[in-house]
């Protein structure tokens, strides 16, 4: 089969996505420790969190705030979007995330930040982020990767926590993240390319998700990873996919499962299920897959693996960056470049400025 042909991937894989999946555990370990040493705001008379990205660089905030919200007083918000919220002001913290540090929509929240008094920190590898940053003086946390945004997951993340857990608003996480990095490396000994598909999990997933329309459902703190995965799948593998979340999808989705008909064989539903979830979406999990079971939908679950939530989040992360790739591999696709997406953003400049 095809995905035990793994020699052929450099082929495929011109950009090497491979070794930036694989590196993925030593670059959450480096994002952490870099951000024990990054210059900080005041946290006193901050009532509220605003994390603002697009795209690769939102999913780390997603990360954070699914993550931290058992522990952390204060609203923490994803912000995906131009400009801010009104309720934004002086007692805000606005952390601007943006891998290039060109992507307009979090420039423009970055000049509404500094309108409204806000407390700012900047995260980004440099670009016109990291110029207006310095121009205005606010702490700068910049960090080195060539790579996809998507790729630098690690540090979107890892710099992310670090920040909130130095405002004093978290427990310590540092054995949540060494127990992290521990798990994802000790899971991934059995994905890599060079493990055949009878004993490699992704690669089987991977192949389950070959011709069919995928939908991938989390809960709690695993909810942004199967946005994470959904996202994986239509950016490493060019296919379409979804995601959905619970308790909320028990209360639209299984509604919507009957037609149309011919569909549903080609549908795939992947759960993932994690033992630090609540104990009733830990049930809801288990009823909706024998839900979807009966009427007929192809269903698989996936174990998070790990003792602590941040291992757990990160296992399943991690295992669904390999999945994607593997799918990406069986449609012969490369998995780095994303046409479609700078054609559009191509498409808006030029509209922008006037051109036909």
């Amino acid at each position: 089969m095809i995905l035990d042909r793994w020699e052929e991937f450099q082929e495929k894989d011109p950009g090497n996505m491979l070794a930036e999946i694989e590196h993925l555990p030593e670059q959450l370990k480096k994002a952490w420790s870099l951000g024990q040493d990054m210059p900080l705001q005041e946290s006193r008379r901050i009532r509220n969190v605003v994390l603002a990205g697009m795209g690769g660089s939102a999913i780390g905030a997603d990360l954070l705030q699914a993550y931290a919200l058992s522990h952390v007083p204060i609203p923490i918000i994803v912000w995906r979007n131009y400009a801010l919220p009104a309720f934004v002001g002086k007692e805000s913290l606005v952390i601007l995330s943006s891998h290039s540090g060109n992507t307009e929509e979090t420039l423009s929240a970055f000049d509404h930040a500094l309108e409204t008094g806000a407390k700012l920190i900047a995260v980004t590898t440099g670009g016109e982020l990291a110029v207006r940053a310095k121009d205005a003086g606010v702490p700068l946390w910049q960090f080195e990767h060539v790579g996809q945004p998507r790729a630098a997951v690690g540090y979107s993340f890892g710099l992310l926590l670090a920040a909130i857990s130095h405002m004093g608003w978290l427990p310590d996480p540092v054995e949540e993240v060494a127990d992290a990095v521990a798990s994802m490396k000790d899971q991934q000994v059995a994905l890599g390319a060079d493990v055949p598909i009878a004993q490699n999990a992704a690669k089987r997933v991977a192949g389950q998700l070959v011709g069919r329309w995928p939908t991938f459902i989390g809960a709690d703190f695993l909810a942004p990873v199967a946005r994470r995965w959904r996202t994986q799948v239509s950016e490493i593998a060019k296919a379409v996919a979804q995601f959905e979340e619970l308790p909320e999808a028990d209360h639209n989705l299984v509604a919507g499962v009957p037609y149309p008909e011919e569909l549903i064989p080609k549908m795939m539903v992947i759960f993932l299920k994690a033992s630090h979830y609540h104990p009733r979406n830990q049930l809801r999990i288990d009823v909706t897959r024998e839900v979807l079971m009966v009427e007929g939908f192809n269903t698989d679950l996936f174990q998070a693996q790990g003792k602590s939530r941040l291992a757990q989040q990160w296992t399943t992360l991690h295992f669904g960056d390999y999945v994607s790739y593997y799918l990406a591999m069986s449609y012969g696709v490369d998995p780095s470049p994303v046409p479609a997406i700078e054609e559009l953003k191509r498409r808006i400049k030029d509209l922008t400025e006037g051109k036909s």
